[in-house]
């Protein structure tokens, strides 16, 4: 008897996730339609190949987009090759770099992950990531030290086209007010629960799109509710705010 209960306990609570999760679903897909007629088609924000994408996430961490844009450019006019950069003197690296700030963290990381790229793919880079299935490609992106869930997302989801969601603070932050995820979620929890409740075709729209919001309306300070597509729909709504 204790049995049959625990069993039907459970099933009950599987139909409630399951229906929870449905209806998150629907909501993204509200959501994010919402947000592409206020905001326009979404589109990849850069055109690289995967190395070149893992090196910039790496340099674009805790800095501005202008930034690790500068420190990218610097990088790629001083070394010419991925092969001349993985013997690059690190002092001189760091220098090559300092206006993204944390160099001295970010140039052993850098060149290590090159490093690592060439000896896993030789001229290829990170090309064959492109040709394995997503837990493969992410299972071997996280080999690498300092690489976390994020960095492994935007080279998986910008430059594979794989259905990866990066969370960045706008995604948590705008997510977190729209009630998709708890207020006080983690960012690795964050990429656990929004990689289940964001539709794979919708990934790339969702991250652009709600970056976008988090930049212009859904600010950290001050957000401008009053001008907010999803104002009706949002339970952190503050309608005074412009």
């Amino acid at each position: 008897m204790k049995r049959r209960q625990a069993g039907n306990r459970k099933r009950r609570a599987e139909r409630v996730q399951d229906g929870t999760l449905q209806r998150l679903r629907r909501r993204v897909r509200s959501i994010c339609a919402k947000l592409e007629k206020h905001f326009g088609p979404a589109r990849p924000p850069r055109p690289f190949d995967p190395l070149s994408e893992l090196v910039f996430t790496i340099l674009s961490q805790n800095t501005a987009d202008r930034n690790s844009e500068a420190a990218y450019a610097a990088l790629r006019t001083r070394y010419r090759s991925w092969q001349e950069l993985a013997r690059a003197d690190l002092d001189e690296l760091a220098a090559t770099i300092r206006v993204a700030g944390l160099a001295n963290q970010k140039a052993p990381r850098i060149r290590t992950a090159v490093r690592w790229a060439l000896e896993q793919f030789g001229e290829r880079g990170l090309d064959p990531l492109r040709e394995l299935d997503t837990e493969k490609a992410a299972a071997l992106l996280r080999q690498l030290k300092g690489i976390g869930p994020k960095t492994v997302a935007c080279v998986l989801l910008f430059a594979c086209g794989k259905p990866v969601l990066p969370v960045d603070t706008h995604v948590a932050r705008v997510a977190k007010r729209l009630g998709l995820i708890p207020p006080k979620c983690t960012a690795e929890r964050a990429h656990q629960l929004l990689g289940q409740i964001v539709p794979e075709e919708l990934v790339l729209a969702f991250h652009v799109h709600l970056i976008a919001l988090g930049r212009t309306i859904c600010r950290a300070r001050n957000p401008r509710c009053g001008s907010c597509p999803l104002r009706r729909t949002c339970p952190s709504s503050q309608p005074d705010n412009r």
